[in-house]
């Protein structure tokens, strides 16, 4: 089997790529992977250099609304895992054009090419952000999208560009949408990694608003791991929600990291609150546990395994530091 891997090289899509090729997933046992990645900021080859001398991996340096490139490559793929996106919501509201090009854009590029090529699976993945906020309860795949940040709501294009490409096309696509992931190789932008390289740093850490909105923590594995089910076992034209099953305040998880790292809460600052900024996220993940999915990784333990890993990798993760 021959799979292509979009925007391998950023956290997720390395983990998963990583998994692959050490055999954690039966289906894919001798697949050969084929990874394309734009490498912007944040694109890290070495997060990919454990698996880059394995005759199965193959990496391609290039962007996937290059559609001259994608008919190059994707001839003899059997199934697409498409992970590439601008995906920082802080980003997105300073700049959101490039997240429309990559998001949106480039999603349709990519299915115009499965689709033009055959592939026989593919996984689109995207978050739980497209739903937008819930006061109460969990959302449903059949919940209402309504996203309101640029980045969701470009992720939402992406999403309804791919229910499109199955409906009008019969592309056998699939959608996952996730909580709030979080490990090892996470670049420094993000919440736990930020925090905790800060607080390395001897630096205060910011505190949104009230700290009160919530969110669904989901360690990268378990991630992972309900994706290749979807990639496995999944319906066609469906939308899969992948859970963690651990809701924090943002204020919750800022005590237990300033806990682990062995400070107090004079490092914390109150900041202004994001614009539009989501109260509270909640997923309802039972399609996706009829097929046997449920999370492995216990947060306490995951998250000290997080932290740890960025104490004992300050040479991966610094020069990621302010770019």
């Amino acid at each position: 089997m021959r799979i292509l891997v979009t925007g391998a090289a950023g956290f997720i899509g390395s983990h998963y790529v990583r998994k692959v090729l050490s055999g954690a997933y039966p289906s894919l046992e001798d697949a050969h992977v084929t990874v394309l990645d734009k490498l912007t900021y944040a694109g890290n080859r070495a997060n990919l250099a454990e698996v880059s001398s394995n005759p199965r991996f193959r990496f391609i340096h290039g962007d996937v609304v290059d559609s001259r490139l994608l008919d190059d490559l994707m001839p003899g793929h059997d199934a697409v895992v498409h992970f590439a996106a601008e995906s920082h919501v802080d980003r997105s509201i300073v700049e959101a054009s490039s997240f429309v090009v990559t998001n949106v854009v480039g999603t349709q590029a990519l299915l115009a090419a499965a689709l033009r090529h055959g592939v026989q699976r593919f996984v689109h993945v995207s978050t739980d952000e497209v739903y937008g906020s819930i006061p109460e309860g969990s959302w449903t795949e059949e919940s209402p999208v309504e996203p309101n940040s640029p980045y969701s709501a470009a992720k939402a294009g992406s999403d309804l560009m791919a229910r499109a490409y199955f409906r009008t096309f019969g592309l056998p696509v699939l959608i996952t949408r996730c909580s709030n992931n979080y490990g090892p190789y996470q670049h420094p932008e993000k919440m736990i990694p930020f925090f905790v390289t800060s607080l390395i740093d001897g630096e205060q850490v910011p505190l949104y608003g009230d700290g009160l909105n919530v969110r669904d923590w989901l360690h990268v594995e378990d991630h992972c791991q309900g994706i290749q089910l979807v990639l496995d076992k999944g319906e066609p034209g469906e939308v899969y929600n992948i859970g963690g099953g651990t809701e924090l305040t943002n204020a919750d998880l800022t005590g237990r990291l300033l806990d682990a790292m062995g400070v107090g809460w004079e490092m914390v600052k109150e900041v202004e609150d994001r614009k539009g900024h989501d109260r509270r996220y909640s997923l309802d993940d039972g399609l996706l546990s009829g097929l046997g999915y449920s999370p492995s990784k216990a947060f306490d333990e995951g998250l000290a395994q997080t932290v740890q890993w960025y104490r004992d990798h300050e040479s991966w993760w610094r020069p990621l530091r302010g770019r």
